[in-house]
């Protein structure tokens, strides 16, 4: 009769494997770092400070030497008084207007190429994309004319039609998209063609729900450089009634002085919807900058 015997266990007397912790820092260097961020950021708000408290001031103690950061007194009718002195409401809702629509459709124009450029494969493709993107790096005053004359012609010079046409694509977001896009598995959408899914429909359901970090960042860069725009309404827009907020800024300016007061009570007012709309945005501007590949 045989006797059969029972495996027996071994136990491991080796530690268990630990991650190893990662590199230690420094207390002193931490310190270091975070003051030269805090000196850095506070630089940045001087100007803007600076703004706010000239916009509470008299025209004549705006430029005073040495600067008093805090008016002795506080004139808060400068508020009240711009929206008399020049239409402000319409500048305003002139901006906003552009911006709007400029932002839409260089989100909608961006992201259509992106996923052209990023998810289909054609021949040409990458070639094509290099000499789009390139155009980045011709200064806009190389063909400023040319644009003039050819909107001049087609009587668009005056309307708002001659800003959204030039600046409803745009190169930069086009590539912004594009990296962000490029994160995204290939087969997410080989599995939807696979079950029919179309182009257009895999861009709508799967590409769109997956990129609003993208998308928001790409919004609100274009938001702004839209409502700061200057040299554009500058060029194209001569009627009042058309101005942005930031030409009817100039109106304080005159030939040989200007109400610096009114200004800065202005750029105060002009910055309110930008502020407003990155403290909205915040989470997925940062999201989609650090997740786009333009990391400094």
């Amino acid at each position: 009769m045989s006797v059969v015997e029972a495996p027996t266990a071994t136990v491991s007397l080796d530690p268990p494997d630990v991650p190893s912790p990662g590199p230690e820092r420094h207390p002193v260097r931490t310190a270091v770092m975070y003051l030269l961020i805090t000196v850095i950021a506070l630089g940045v708000l001087v100007p803007f400070v600076w703004m706010v408290s000239s916009s509470l001031k008299n025209n004549n103690e705006v430029f005073t030497v040495p600067t008093q950061w805090i008016p002795r007194d506080f004139q808060w009718h400068n508020y009240v008084d711009i929206w008399s002195r020049i239409p402000m409401t319409t500048y305003l809702r002139n901006s906003l207007f552009l911006s709007l629509v400029i932002t839409f459709l260089q989100v909608l124009t961006g992201s259509f190429a992106a996923y052209g450029f990023s998810k289909v494969r054609w021949r040409g493709r990458d070639a094509l994309f290099v000499a789009y993107i390139a155009t980045i790096a011709v200064p806009w005053q190389a063909y400023m004319v040319p644009q003039y004359v050819m909107l001049q012609k087609a009587g668009l010079v005056n309307t708002f039609w001659s800003l959204i046409l030039l600046q409803a694509f745009g190169a930069f977001g086009v590539f912004l998209l594009r990296q962000y896009y490029l994160t995204i598995p290939d087969e997410l959408c080989e599995a939807a063609r696979i079950d029919g899914l179309s182009e257009y429909g895999i861009y709508r359901r799967i590409i769109l729900p997956l990129s609003k970090p993208a998308l928001a960042s790409l919004a609100l860069l274009t938001f702004v450089a839209t409502w700061n725009d200057y040299m554009g309404p500058f060029i194209y827009l001569t009627s009042n009634e058309l101005w942005t907020v930031q030409l009817g800024l100039k109106s304080f300016v005159g030939l040989f002085d200007g109400d610096y007061a009114m200004i800065m009570t202005g750029s105060v007012i002009s910055v309110v919807p930008i502020l407003v709309i990155f403290l909205l945005g915040q989470k997925y501007f940062i999201q989609g900058i650090a997740t786009s590949g333009l990391k400094g």
